[in-house]
């Protein structure tokens, strides 16, 4: 376990990428079995602790720790894990060596809501302060020092020179502490096998497209870019599954679709909800509000399927049968995927359609009309391309629409988490419900917590400390003094917030201290945008 802090002290003092890789590859390589493998997938989020919550940390403090201490200093530094491994109380005498990964996992694995506290408590006697911050980003699952999936997996390939593709492929077969995957890397064993079970592969993904960018037509096809989830669809051996973008498998959510894929495939589109109010089988997708009513549901009702029908407008197929064509061009694979299409329920699929435009000046205006409900903006595909896990230069692009903008006042500010612990990052601001002038309230219409730089947020965690006019645990108030430009790529109504609305990827465009904050817009200015 020593081991494991002294990487996680690493990792979070190191900024560069590159550090980030070359600390990984070297503890993979010098950190024997099974408890590197452990450490891996903590790192990249596949252990869950149930019996284990932050609430277990505050309950084992609260026996420990003077309750106003401890308030001040979670206050002060922002971050459960770090605050309890600093106040944790050394015990009179040495409880033991420290454990191991690997012990660590099992004790917290076998733990229940009833000897999860005494269980962690012992574990924690038995570590210093690096060690006991560790042992609880691990046993809370909330790492964040800023280490990716895909950035893990570069990590091992460059451990063991073999292809980061390889490793993608491999991984989504196997489970912690990957074993199989180890011996396959150290050349002691065969690749694990991937053609017997529905396994996710790597998606394909896009670059943005830099603003003045202008691409030849010839090289590249352009398809709108749909604004529900990534999913993957696989077909193996008769049993189908649908993956999310991260790998997750997703099938149980939407049990329609996870039936509705009647040949061996593994198929790549956008989990759509059917808009209603377009009418017919045909008819078109809803916003992604609609979609929302459907994530995050272990059991789906009748009445969630008849409300919200799911279907999935495919862009690609990877496998057809037993045929792998992912090294073929695009050019290639789009006829495969029209040629699928009438085998499948129309109402369950249908195909993203290829926009036909002359030239880069026709397509531009395509995309400035293009502020629908379900559509982001274009896909831009060379035509010559493979189909390659993660983003490869030069070959998919995504141009999306232009964001929204609203001017919002600055209610509220919390710390944030890990490197920024220190300041005030997490902002919530909100718009005028009626004339300031007259007496309206500002209600919150949206959270963010990026979308500025590094000097600002130096700036804006100064002018939260000067301005705060209350305090509620580690929220801020501030007065309502500061305007916000905040970007945001849609709106929506909710019944869920207390403004009536919901905004979609808002962050901080610019931060207004020209502005007076009864200038800053009205919610009824929202509302007009609200799909």
């Amino acid at each position: 376990m020593n081991r494991f802090a002294a990487l996680i002290d690493a990792l979070v003092y190191t900024r560069s990428r590159n550090g980030k890789l070359d600390l990984l590859a070297q503890y993979l390589r010098e950190t024997p079995d099974p408890d590197r493998g452990w450490a891996l997938a903590a790192l990249t989020d596949g252990l869950d602790f149930p019996a284990v919550k932050a609430s277990t940390i505050r309950a084992l403090m609260a026996e420990r720790v003077d309750e106003i201490l401890w308030g001040l200093s979670r206050d002060y530094v922002g971050d459960t894990a770090e605050t309890a491994s600093l106040l944790w109380p050394e015990p009179p005498v040495p409880a033991g060596p420290p454990p191991t990964v690997a012990e660590v996992v099992e004790t917290l694995s076998s733990a229940t809501r009833g000897n999860a506290g005494p269980l962690l408590a012992g574990l924690l006697d038995r570590l210093d302060a690096n060690g006991r911050y560790a042992l609880l980003k691990l046993a809370t699952g909330a790492m964040r020092i800023g280490i990716s999936s895909r950035l893990a997996k570069v990590a091992f390939a460059q451990a063991f020179g073999v292809n980061v593709e390889e490793v993608e492929e491999y991984w989504h077969g196997q489970t912690a502490p990957y074993a199989a995957l180890f011996q396959w890397a150290i050349g002691q064993a065969e690749p694990p096998r991937t053609d017997l079970l529905p396994l996710f592969r790597p998606f394909m993904l896009a670059h943005p497209l830099e603003d003045g960018t202008r691409l030849d037509l010839a090289d590249y096809a352009a398809e709108w870019k749909w604004d529900g989830i990534r999913v993957q669809l696989v077909n193996v051996n008769g049993e189908t599954r649908v993956y999310s973008r991260g790998g997750d498998d997703i099938s149980a959510a939407f049990p329609e679709i996870a039936g509705s894929l009647p040949f061996p495939a593994v198929l790549d589109g956008e989990l759509l909800v059917r808009g209603s109010h377009q009418g017919g089988e045909a008819g078109g997708a809803a916003s992604f509000n609609a979609l929302q009513q459907r994530l995050g549901r272990k059991v789906v009702s009748k009445k969630m399927l008849e409300d919200y029908p799911a279907f999935v407008r495919l862009y690609d197929v990877l496998i057809d049968g037993d045929e792998d064509l992912r090294q073929r061009p695009w050019s290639e694979r789009r006829p495969r995927l029209e040629a699928l299409q009438p085998r499948l329920n129309p109402s369950q699929y249908d195909l993203s359609e290829v926009i036909s435009a002359p030239d880069w000046d026709a397509l531009t205006e395509i995309r400035a009309r293009a502020r629908d409900e379900a559509i982001e903006g274009l896909m831009l595909k060379r035509r010559d391309s493979p189909y390659v896990a993660g983003r490869r230069t030069g070959l998919w692009y995504k141009w999306k629409r232009d964001p929204l903008t609203v001017d919002c006042v600055l209610m509220y500010a919390q710390r944030g988490s890990g490197k920024r612990s220190s300041f005030h990052s997490d902002f919530t601001f909100g718009c005028w419900n009626g004339d300031p002038d007259a007496g309206a309230e500002l209600l919150p219409v949206g959270k963010a917590y990026f979308g500025f730089t590094d000097n600002e947020l130096k700036w804006l965690d100064s002018w939260v400390r000067q301005h705060t006019t209350g305090r509620f645990g580690p929220v801020r108030e501030v007065e309502k003094a500061l305007v916000l430009e905040v970007a945001f790529d849609s709106v929506h109504l909710s019944k869920r917030h207390k403004s009536g609305l919901a905004m979609r990827f808002p962050r901080i465009s610019r931060i207004r201290s020209d502005k007076p904050a009864h200038e800053a817009d009205r919610i009824e200015t929202l509302r007009a945008l609200a799909t």
